[in-house]
C-alpha cells in the first residue's frame, strides 16, 4: 500500500502529520509513504503549484492523502499558476470525477452547530459532487466588449455521459444507505441543469428501489438549515456541489470535522478534508486533524481494502470527542503540538486508540439503515 502525501499549505502540514501518526499507529503490513510538494509551497519552490514530479508520483500511488492548498503571496498569479490549481489538475489527470463528502453529527458536538441540537442531531448524509466538470473545467477568459468595458466569463457545461456517470454513484450509494437520493439542480433557469435532470430521471430506471426527488439549489441550502435529517443522499454538480458540502459541514458542527474522497473509476482516490489552508492559524497549533484522520479512514475503506482499519480510526475519533477534546473551531482549547505529538484529547488521542485491538464501536460509515 503505497500512499503519496501532498501537504500543500497553510495548516496542511499540520493536518496530514497527525492523520500519518494514526496510519502508522495502525502497524498495517506494507504501509508506505512518499511525500511531495504541492499548490503554493510547489509555486514557491518550483514556480508550478503542481510539479510533474508530484503528478508522477500521485499516478504511482494507491491513493493520495491531501492536506490544503491556497496562499495570500500567490493571489496575484496568473490564475493557471495559483495554488488551487493543483488540486484542479490532479482530478482532471488522475480522472476523479466522484467527490464524496459524508456529512454526520457525532452526539458529542450537537452543540457545537449552528443549528439547535434537535435539528442538527438529524444531520445524516453524504452529498455526491461531480469534480471533473461545469464552470470550474468550462472555458474561461477576460474579454472587452464593444463598449471598450472587461467581461469576464465562465462557461458551465455537462454532457450526458458526465451525468450519467455520477448519477449512478449517487444511486449507488443511496442503494447502500436509505434508498433515498435527491439531485440538486437549477433546472429552472439553467439549460446545463436542465441536461442534468433530464439524465438523472433516465438512469433512475436502472436503480428501481432508490426513491429520487429533484430541489433547486436555493432550496436545498434552506432545507439543508430547515430539515436536514430530510437528506440520505445527495447527488449534484461540480458547483452547487462545493457550496452545499461546505453549508453542512457547519451544520454538523465545524468545516473541520468533514472528510472527502475524490474517487476515479477504479477507486483509486485522493482523499482530503474539505477545509482550506487557514493562514491566519497555519503553525500556531490550533488546526482541527479530524477531517483529514477521517479523510485517511475513507482511504483505507475504499481504495485500500481495509474496511476494519477504517473503523478503528472512526471509532478513535469518536472516543476522544467523547473525552471532551474540543480543538479550537469547535469551542475548545485542545491544540496539536507543534512537532507533531498529538495532544488533541488529552488522554485519549486518536492515534493511541487507532492502535488499541477492536478500536471501539465504529462510527462514521457511509452504509446506514
Amino acid at each position: 500500500m503505497f500512499i503519496a502525501l501532498l501537504p500543500g499549505d497553510g495548516i496542511g502540514p499540520e493536518v496530514i502529520t497527525e492523520a500519518r501518526r494514526v496510519l502508522e499507529a495502525l502497524a498495517l503490513t506494507g504501509l508506505q509513504f512518499e511525500e511531495a510538494l504541492v499548490g503554493g509551497a510547489a509555486y514557491k519552490a518550483v514556480g508550478h503549484p503542481l510539479p510533474q514530479t508530484t503528478l508522477d508520483l500521485a499516478k504511482r500511488a494507491d491513493a493520495i492523502l491531501f492536506g490544503a492548498v491556497g496562499d495570500p503571496d500567490c493571489d496575484a498569479l496568473e490564475r493557471h499558476l495559483r495554488p488551487e490549481q493543483a488540486i484542479l489538475g490532479l482530478r482532471k489527470e488522475l480522472e476523479l470525477f466522484a467527490n464524496l463528502r459524508p456529512a454526520t453529527l457525532f452526539p458529542e458536538l450537537a452543540d457545537a452547530s449552528a443549528l439547535r441540537p434537535e435539528v442538527a442531531s438529524q444531520i445524516d448524509m453524504v452529498i455526491v459532487r461531480e469534480t471533473n466538470g461545469d464552470v470550474y473545467f468550462g472555458e474561461k477568459g477576460m474579454r472587452t466588449t464593444a463598449d471598450g468595458k472587461r467581461e469576464g466569463y465562465d462557461i458551465m457545461s455537462y454532457n450526458e455521459d458526465e451525468v450519467r456517470r455520477i448519477a449512478r454513484v449517487g444511486f449507488e450509494t443511496a442503494m447502500a444507505r436509505g434508498k433515498k437520493l435527491c439531485s440538486v439542480d437549477k433546472a429552472n433557469v439553467l439549460e446545463t441543469s436542465q441536461l442534468w435532470r433530464d439524465v438523472v430521471i433516465e438512469t433512475a430506471k436502472e436503480f428501481p428501489e432508490v426513491e429520487l426527488s429533484h430541489m433547486y439549489v436555493d432550496n436545498a441550502a434552506m432545507q439543508l438549515v430547515r430539515n436536514p435529517g430530510q437528506f440520505d443522499v445527495i447527488v449534484t454538480g461540480n458547483l452547487f456541489g462545493d457550496i452545499l458540502s461546505d453549508q453542512a459541514s457547519m451544520c454538523a458542527g465545524s468545516i473541520g470535522m468533514l472528510p472527502s474522497a475524490t474517487l476515479n473509476i477504479d477507486q483509486k482516490g485522493l482523499y482530503e478534508p474539505i477545509h482550506g489552508s487557514a493562514p491566519d492559524i497555519a503553525g500556531q497549533g490550533k488546526a482541527n486533524p479530524l477531517a483529514t484522520i477521517l479523510s485517511a479512514a475513507m482511504m483505507l475503506r475504499y481504495s485500500l481494502g481495509h474496511p476494519e482499519a477504517a473503523d478503528r480510526i472512526e471509532a478513535a475519533v469518536a472516543a476522544a470527542l467523547a473525552t471532551g477534546a474540543r480543538s479550537p473551531d469547535l469551542g475548545g482549547s485542545h491544540e496539536h503540538a507543534r512537532n507533531g505529538r498529538c495532544r488533541f484529547g488529552g488522554t485519549v488521542s486518536p492515534a493511541r486508540a487507532a492502535a488499541a485491538p477492536g478500536g471501539g464501536t465504529p462510527t462514521g460509515n457511509l452504509a446506514r439503515g
